[in-house]
């Protein structure tokens, strides 16, 4: 498929489509990711043979029970991991209130599910918690809400500052389909039960880019340029800087060095991802989380394409699995097609349907645009009321 083939597909996606795209996609992502998380483009050269270019096996193949660091989770084979167990949470959220969401539907809903409901968790090839996966960034939200009894709006923080919420704040974007601005809005407020600073800014900028990616004619031009528009702070400069780095790649070969050069000053992790520096994840309006910038950058250098974007993010390393997540968001809901066969691996693997958490989110989507249409004119039915200008149309 030519680029303008590309293009002209994508621009016509339906918002079912875009919607389907956005959370497969990430899924996909994620199981991609999940197997090579934690090392370097040169590890993962060298443990694959050559670059990754689908699902594979665990890491340390049949020792993946036993295994440091990373038993006893199954990483690898098509199996989702945290970030798409998050992300079907959070639609279920939004298929409970069928509304928009704050950080009091996060105690009121999303920490019940985290630990009440047991569900099939593919990393664990058993039926648990889903509390009892996730790590303790997320465990924070039952420890500082259930247990602590925080105000929701300001549980976040003091937990450590890292991509937790904004690995799956996609839903917050299609829910405000095609409405930057509003999902950002919407997803720093449902993220302030879970993150603060950097960490917070990353989950209402990721949700934009999703949101700006389901608009008509968008490119991934249009979608960093509704992201810069929004982003305060470190989050901007380095999404600024890594997007600059991109631009001038059409592979992601050649773009993995200069991607990670281009964040580097911005990320407070470190150069050893296992080994995090001593001011990691730590509050700051300098820095920023590595994983949205460069999820970013590896969907301007694939120009949109899905496949490229998430391999790309694959290969990275480092946080991998979510930074393909995020790639994957953005290119689905650009309305770039998710290899079918790779879907289909990781649904299988993952004993999930991919595509119920996306029909059940379109149908949210749609009855909220209606609310919101309903709540504008009565606001403005009022102004007029008040000696306001009238509404013409």
């Amino acid at each position: 498929m030519t680029l303008k083939e590309h293009e002209k597909r994508a621009g016509g996606a339906s918002l079912d489509e875009r919607i389907t795209g956005a959370l497969v996609g990430a899924a996909v992502g994620d199981a991609l990711g999940g197997p090579v998380e934690g090392y370097s483009p040169e590890q993962i050269l060298e443990r694959h043979g050559g670059r990754v270019h689908g699902v594979v096996g665990p890491w340390n193949g049949d020792d993946w029970r036993t295994a440091r660091p990373i038993a006893p989770y199954h990483k690898g084979d098509g199996h989702v991991t945290d970030d798409t167990l998050m992300t079907h949470a959070l639609v279920r959220v939004y298929a409970r209130v069928r509304d928009h969401l704050d950080a009091h539907a996060v105690a009121d809903h999303l920490v019940p599910d985290l630990m009440t409901h047991p569900r099939w968790i593919p990393e664990l090839e058993a039926e648990a918690l889903l509390l009892q996966r996730v790590f303790l960034a997320e465990k924070w939200l039952v420890a500082r809400i259930h247990y602590g009894h925080v105000d929701p709006r300001e549980a976040g923080v003091g937990n450590i500052v890292n991509c937790g919420a904004a690995m799956y704040t996609a839903p917050v974007g299609l829910v405000n389909a095609a409405h930057p601005a509003g999902a950002y809005a919407e997803a720093l407020d449902v993220a302030g039960a879970h993150q603060s600073s950097y960490g917070r800014e990353a989950a209402g900028v990721l949700a934009a880019a999703v949101a700006a990616a389901c608009a008509p004619g968008a490119t991934p031009d249009s979608v960093v340029a509704a992201c810069l528009s929004l982003a305060k702070d470190g989050t901007r400069a380095a999404i600024e800087e890594v997007c600059e780095a991109a631009s001038r790649h059409t592979d992601f070969e050649s773009a993995l060095r200069p991607l990670r050069e281009a964040v580097a000053p911005y990320d407070t992790v470190g150069p050893d991802y296992r080994a995090p520096s001593l001011g990691a994840r730590r509050p700051s309006r300098l820095h920023a989380i590595e994983e949205l910038p460069v999820a970013l950058g590896m969907v301007v250098v694939s120009g949109g394409d899905f496949r490229h974007a998430v391999l790309g993010a694959v290969n990275y390393g480092r946080d991998c699995d979510s930074i393909a997540t995020m790639a994957g968001a953005v290119t689905g809901a650009l309305g770039s097609p998710v290899p079918e066969d790779w879907a289909k691996t990781v649904a299988e693997a993952s004993r999930l349907d991919l595509l119920e958490p996306a029909a059940a989110l379109t149908e949210v989507a749609r009855e909220v645009f209606a609310r919101d249409v309903s709540r504008r004119r009565s606001h403005e039915r009022a102004f007029a009321e008040l000696g306001g200008p009238e509404c013409s149309g």
